[in-house]
């Protein structure tokens, strides 16, 4: 028998996530308290599903969309699944009070995993019966394009859910991390964080222009990172390895890290002359038309990327 998935809320993360499971062939329920956003989703996820078939990313629109249905009933929604993915708010009492919903009508084994980007799945769970199915699974947006997705157990997980989450979502075509303990942020919004800490001084001290910084990224780590991560770039950018890079550089490194300081980059004078910047560049009104140009450039690179595994 076909696992079936439910999904809460049935807002940007939700309807990708219902994109992702279905594309795997999974049949899927999406649920949100709001009648409004419920009616909208599946025109939503038809015309993402129809951007990703002109990429090459999937064959066919229409039995995608076959395996997806909406339900206003949480219980009706929820009735039989063996995992809920849960898109709420970013708020931690809502999360509490759906999640004590959830568990009313879902069977024990149910797994019941948060998209949160940043809360720890205890501060919503430890009330439950049964919190030892509950854990996050953090996607990158979106996620039928960025497979990234971060799985963080609480004290109280099983090893069997997590278990369970990870094969999940290597079987529905993501590319699963284990973060082996809850820490604010996780690890890509802390590594995400890193940088556009330095980047915010870099600028705000005068050093660098927004659109420099972009292009340092854009056309420097950035080239990089789309097929290796930092560790193994440091490993290969000496004769001898990662210890070999150490004694090279880590006194540079050692240096640059104490000259940061603890200041916070994110003051509003800061934010607002980058604002600015970013205004002429962009106007406000073709922020919309920018983002559709970003998914395309995704689309394109992951049939790239998925064309240079396959070779």
């Amino acid at each position: 028998m076909t696992m079936q998935v439910g999904v809460a809320g049935a807002g940007l993360i939700g309807r990708a996530w219902a994109i992702v499971f279905a594309r795997a062939g999974l049949p899927v329920a999406l649920y949100d308290v709001d009648r409004d956003a419920l009616s909208s989703a599946l025109g939503a996820i038809r015309q993402s599903l129809e951007d990703l078939q002109r990429a090459g990313l999937v064959e066919a629109v229409e039995p995608i969309m076959a395996r997806i249905r909406t339900e206003a009933s949480l219980a009706k929604a929820m009735a039989g699944v063996a995992y809920v993915q849960e898109c709420g708010p970013e708020n931690c009492a809502l999360k509490q009070q759906l999640y004590a919903e959830l568990e009313s009508v879902v069977s024990a084994e149910t797994i019941l995993a948060s998209s949160t980007s940043g809360i720890a799945a205890s501060r919503f769970t430890s009330q439950l019966k049964h919190p030892e199915r509950c854990l996050v699974a953090h996607p990158v947006n979106p996620p039928y394009l960025i497979p990234l997705v971060e799985v963080v157990p609480t004290p109280a997980t099983a090893d069997a859910a997590v278990e369970r989450t990870l094969r999940l979502m290597e079987s529905v075509g993501q590319a699963p991390i284990l973060v082996r303990k809850e820490l604010a942020g996780f690890v890509l919004n802390r590594l995400q964080g890193a940088l556009l800490n330095e980047a915010l001084r870099l600028y705000r001290d005068g050093y660098v222009s927004a659109e420099d910084l972009d292009k340092t990224v854009r056309h420097g780590l950035g080239l990089r990172w789309a097929f290796m991560g930092p560790f193994e770039t440091i490993d290969l950018n000496a004769p001898d390895g990662v210890v070999d890079y150490a004694r090279r550089y880590g006194p540079l490194y050692r240096e640059v890290d104490r000259e940061r300081g603890s200041d916070d980059p994110w003051a509003s004078d800061t934010l607002a002359a980058l604002s600015q910047e970013r205004r002429d560049r962009l106007p406000s009104e073709a922020i919309a038309e920018r983002q559709e140009w970003r998914d395309r450039r995704l689309m394109a690179l992951s049939a790239h990327l998925r064309a240079q595994a396959d070779g």
